[in-house]
């Protein structure tokens, strides 16, 4: 069946749309962290995968990191261990680790990449531990006490969960020049050969970094950053960033990701990005569409 002349039309005014962005970004390091409703419903995993294909053919690098908060979840509860949470982040005793080794290391990293596969692409699974890509040290977290008249800080034990305290690029960039696509699970090892559990979002913002990347994205479950009146913001600069979140427009959840990003592009990565996972093919529209589907944030401005 042929086009239609105004199918036809619309179609041609896409590729001409993406082709600029697609000139501009040949050769360039994009960081993705795919989580979210991204990576359980099935059609958005698969044009989240197709996305990641075409990338790689017009000459991109794309470079995926990935969650798997709830898959963790689903099989502590099968197994009968109880999740516990400490401002947002899991408590993970040796036991936990195992699981979060075998599900993000194994289950969730590897049904990633045989999804980017079977689109065509030539995706390699990673965790930290691979080629010491990821050097971790434990995570210190602290709380004020409830009690008002003995404002002390106290130091909670969140056992193997960790930051990123540096990366070794070698093992991505040999795979990226061998026209491979690296998919990393967000685990690190100590000096003292302990595996930790680290945030995806750091670890992806820790790699934009230290590539040097074009663009860090995020994708999440929301369609961006929002004002009070429940309009989207984009094209913001670093210093509007922090004027929105003295107003309180940015906080909770969105405050981590935010800062994940801003620690992004003041340390060199061109853009971050934070986009609405739950929109088809969301990474190439904000990659090749003047309009975009989420809120982009640069350097500069102070």
């Amino acid at each position: 069946m042929s086009l239609n002349s105004e199918h036809a039309s619309h179609i041609a005014q896409v590729l001409i749309e993406a082709l600029p962005y697609i000139q501009r970004f040949k050769d360039k390091t994009l960081v993705i962290k795919y989580g979210g409703n991204a990576m359980v419903d099935e059609g958005l995993k698969n044009s989240f995968a197709r996305d990641v294909v075409l990338l790689k053919a017009v000459g991109i690098n794309p470079v995926i990191v990935h969650g798997g908060g709830p898959q963790i979840g689903d099989l502590l509860e099968r197994i009968g261990k109880q999740s516990e949470f400490i401002g947002g982040m899991r408590v993970t005793d040796s036991e936990t680790m195992d699981v979060v080794e075998m599900v993000l290391g194994g289950q969730v990293n590897k049904s990633i990449v045989n999804l980017i596969n079977s689109h065509g692409g030539r995706a390699v699974g990673l965790t930290g531990k691979d080629g010491s890509l990821i050097c971790a040290e434990k995570l210190h977290v602290s709380r004020n006490n409830d009690d008002p008249a003995n404002n002390v800080s106290e130091l909670i034990d969140l056992g193997h969960v960790g930051k990123v305290k540096s990366i070794d690029t070698s093992v991505i960039d040999m795979l990226t020049h061998s026209d491979f696509i690296p998919v990393i699970a967000p685990i690190g090892v100590g000096e003292d050969g302990q595996s930790y559990n680290i945030n995806a979002d750091l670890v992806a913002g820790k790699l934009a970094e230290v590539l040097q990347a074009e663009k860090l994205i995020l994708l999440t479950n929301t369609a961006g950053l929002l004002d009070k009146e429940g309009q989207l913001l984009t094209g913001l600069n670093v210093k509007q960033v922090d004027e929105l979140i003295e107003q309180g427009v940015i906080y909770g959840g969105m405050l981590p990701k935010i800062g994940c990003a801003l620690d992004a592009v003041q340390a060199g990565v061109t853009t971050a990005h934070i986009i609405d996972g739950r929109v088809q093919h969301a990474v190439l529209l904000e990659m090749f569409t003047d309009e975009g589907v989420g809120t982009l944030i640069r350097g500069g401005g102070r």
